[in-house]
């Protein structure tokens, strides 16, 4: 492993859902055995580190993000020393292992919640945010919980509301307590000295909330965007002032990275959704004391038009400063974007082309498992699902067990990811053509063109490090150049199903991509033609 203190820029993190990678045991759950069994696979890719979801003791009434005990293996997982051999294992194979850290809230079976809930008078019982009943026994304010309905849930044992910002199994903690922070950061330095190289920290913007309790207002401008934010969630029906992003977020981001500075070469990623992501995003990383990287769901949207992309870009470059983005198009709370940004024709080019125009943006990038498959999204009837989120909001919204399905790496009923006729979700049919066996075999798949595509950004610093300058887009083309260091490389991306011919203004000499990528040329009007779905890389001659 090398000593770069700035691994994280521009680096490619690789998100793992154990539960769905890969099936050690055969319990019809993947577990961390599992992944290191796979890490030669991880390494083939060409990404520069693994995200391991909460694989953490719980109960698992959210699978993993309701944490009972932060220092300590699930047995579902395995145990302390099968994560020890995933961090040799990976360390061996040049990548870095940074873990999901659930620091908003806890199980209510952890033991810190048990005893808080016992009585007013505990050693922890502010360790929670109670709050008493309304003189008509109504809940303390408006707040909503992202899963539905109010975000107060009444406890009998101390005849008060505690908050949930998600489950009411989730009780959010009390980060206004400073016992609070000094326990939960002892949780982050404990999986530091085990040798993790780095956290994406779960809903970092929601660890404070208004200590007067004020009423959020109603928004205005109700749109799909951040977490939660449907037309189907009253959720989405508040302007989130006064719940989550509160400016006291900012000193303990300060504190948190005081301690990873103890422990060099680690690194932070930020989930930020909330009203104003890409201000909280800048917020939260500049100055090189709070986060190292942010990223939001404004590309977890619907919205695959090139203009939303080139806008999110610019409005995040504009008050960025010396912060640091990450992106991605895919995660386990979200419809695969080969068929949320696919619209049921041709995904596998589609899928292709996305991955360029997410490798080449300006940031650090996130992939979830399967996008370099180019996985649709998987069909569950209601009795398959398992998720609390989508149970409850049936049919309009379907939950998030379709992207979370386990991974296909044989072309075979139970998908070679487990001997287990019944696996914790079901092994997607529609997935099974796309499996790592068969796609290994065909040199134009999806899963050759993410290796390849991957090879050349490592070949190009423009693309991990270098400043973004947008030249021209409409909804389903993209220009723009990326500089570093005196060099500068012109990208275009044509997303839709007819050829682009651009007129370009620089001298450029075109980069030879491998097969499996579809790409552009200049013709010799000196003009730029990009075939449908299709990338152009060109160095600009000076």
């Amino acid at each position: 492993m090398t000593n770069n203190q700035e691994w994280w820029r521009g680096a490619v993190i690789y998100q793992v859902y154990p539960r769905s990678f890969f099936d050690s045991n055969n319990d019809g759950i993947g577990d961390l055995p599992g992944v290191t069994a796979k890490m030669d696979y991880i390494a083939s890719l060409g990404v520069d580190a693994i995200w391991l979801s909460p694989f953490f003791t719980s109960p698992m009434k959210d699978f993993g993000y309701d944490v009972s005990d932060y220092c300590d293996v699930d047995p579902i997982f395995g145990d302390m020393s099968d994560f020890d051999a995933l961090i040799e294992s990976a360390h061996q194979h040049g990548l870095k292992v940074m873990i999901d850290q659930v620091l908003n809230h806890s199980s209510d079976q952890h033991p810190w919640f048990v005893e808080s809930r016992s009585n007013h008078a505990n050693a922890k019982a502010d360790w929670y945010i109670w709050a008493d009943a309304n003189s008509d026994g109504t809940v303390p304010n408006n707040w909503l919980s992202v899963f539905g309905g109010p975000a107060w849930h009444w406890d009998s044992r101390r005849k008060q509301y505690y908050l949930h910002n998600f489950l009411d199994s989730q009780p959010d903690l009390n980060f206004h307590n400073p016992d609070v922070v000094d326990a939960l950061l002892e949780t982050v330095e404990f999986w530091l000295k085990r040798g993790v190289d780095g956290f994406r920290l779960d809903t970092a913007n929601y660890y404070y909330h208004d200590v007067e309790l004020r009423n959020n207002p109603p928004k205005e401008d109700v749109v799909e965007g951040s977490i939660g934010v449907r037309l189907d969630n009253p959720y989405a029906y508040q302007l989130h002032l006064y719940d989550k992003s509160r400016p006291e977020n900012i000193g303990f981001l300060q504190r948190l990275r005081g301690l990873l500075d103890h422990y060099p070469n680690t690194t932070t990623v930020g989930e930020v959704g909330c009203d104003f992501a890409l201000e909280t995003m800048a917020a939260y990383t500049q100055g090189g004391d709070k986060l190292h990287m942010c990223y939001s769901f404004d590309l977890l949207t619907h919205d695959s038009s090139m203009t939303h992309i080139r806008n999110t870009m610019q409005t995040i470059e504009a008050g960025l400063g010396d912060g640091w983005p990450c992106w991605s198009i895919g995660n386990h709370d979200v419809e695969r974007v080969a068929t949320r940004w696919g619209n049921n024709h041709d995904p596998i080019a589609k899928s292709k082309i996305y991955m360029a125009m997410l490798l080449t943006l300006r940031g650090s990038v996130c992939l979830y498992q399967g996008e370099e498959l180019g996985l649709p999204e998987a069909e569950l009837e209601f009795d398959q699902l398992v998720d609390p989120f989508g149970i409850a909001f049936w049919p309009e919204f379907k939950g998030r067990d379709g992207c979370r399905t386990p991974l296909p790496w044989k072309n075979e009923t139970l998908g070679g990811f487990t001997q287990n006729n019944q696996p914790w979700l079901p092994i997607a049919e529609s997935q099974r053509a796309l499996a790592v066996d068969v796609q290994d075999g065909n040199r134009d798949s999806v899963l050759h063109a993410y290796r390849d595509f991957l090879h050349v950004r490592r070949g190009h610093p423009e693309l991990r490090f270098g400043d973004i300058e947008f030249l021209y887009n409409d909804d389903t083309t993209l220009t723009f150049l990326r500089s570093f260091q005196g060099k500068r490389l012109y990208v275009a991306i044509n997303t839709s199903h007819q050829d682009k011919i651009l007129p370009v203004e620089q001298t450029l000499t075109v980069l030879t991509l491998p097969e499996a990528i579809p790409s552009g040329y200049v013709d010799h009007h000196n003009t730029v033609v990009l075939p449908p779905y299709s990338v152009l890389l060109a160095t600009v001659n000076t």
